[in-house]
C-alpha cells in the first residue's frame, strides 16, 4: 500500500510543477498527430471532368477491313469497316445485297479483324454519322391496354435510308470477286478442337 501511495504522490506533484503535460494523475498524456497535408496547404481546385477522346482503332484496322461481329443481332456475321464515327463506334455493312446485314455502328470490341479487306472505291457514305441512327421517339400512348396491343405499328427503315444503303451497297458490291462475297456470306463459328487463340483472321 506504501508503494502505490508513493506513486500517486509523485504524480501529482509532477502534475503540480508541469501542468499540461499530462491529464489527470495516472493517466497518459495522449498525443494526436496529423500526417499528409497541414493547414496551410492550399486547397484543391475544382477542375472541369475532361470529357473522353475518341477511342483509338485496334491495329490493322482500317477502311474496307472485314470484320467478324460477335454481339448483336448478327453475331456471327461478317461486315465490312467502313470508317470510325465522331462517338467512337465503328461504321460497318454487309454489303447488305451480300449477307443481309445493314448500315449499323459496332464497338470495336465486339468484333475481330480479319486479314481480308475490300476495295471502298467508289463508294460515298461521308453522310452517315451518330444522328443518321437516332430513333425518332414514338408519341406516347394514353391508354394502358394500347401500350400492349399486338397492333402497335413497327419501326421500319424509311424509303431514304433504303436508297442510301442501296446507293453505298452498290459501289461495294461490284468492287468483290466471287470468292469475297463467299466469305462474306459465310458465317463465323467454331467446332471442337478449334481454339480462337491459335486462328489466324
Amino acid at each position: 500500500f506504501g508503494s502505490r501511495l508513493k506513486r500517486t504522490l509523485a504524480l501529482h506533484a509532477f502534475h503540480q510543477k508541469h501542468p499540461g503535460k499530462m491529464g489527470k494523475a495516472g493517466q497518459a498524456r495522449q498525443v494526436f498527430r496529423t500526417y499528409g497535408k497541414t493547414k496551410s496547404a492550399s486547397k484543391v481546385k475544382s477542375t472541369e471532368k475532361k470529357t473522353p477522346g475518341q477511342q483509338k482503332l485496334k491495329k490493322g484496322l482500317v477502311p474496307g477491313s472485314v470484320l467478324i461481329m460477335l454481339a448483336g443481332r448478327f453475331r456471327g456475321r461478317r461486315a465490312v469497316f467502313l470508317k470510325q464515327l465522331a462517338s467512337g463506334l465503328l461504321l460497318v455493312t454487309g454489303p447488305y445485297a451480300v449477307n443481309g446485314v445493314p448500315l449499323r455502328r459496332v464497338n470495336q470490341r465486339m468484333c475481330i479483324g480479319t486479314s481480308t479487306k475490300v476495295d471502298l472505291k467508289g463508294a460515298d457514305f461521308g453522310k452517315v454519322d451518330d444522328v443518321y441512327f437516332a430513333k425518332h421517339a414514338a408519341a406516347k400512348k394514353g391508354k394502358k391496354d394500347e401500350m400492349f396491343s399486338k397492333d402497335s405499328p413497327k419501326s421500319e427503315m424509311s424509303a431514304e435510308k433504303k436508297a442510301g444503303q442501296k446507293t453505298m451497297d452498290d459501289a461495294i458490291v461490284k468492287g468483290l470477286g466471287a470468292d469475297h462475297k463467299a466469305y462474306l456470306k459465310a458465317r463465323f463459328s467454331l467446332s471442337s478442337k478449334m481454339y480462337p487463340h491459335e486462328l489466324k483472321f
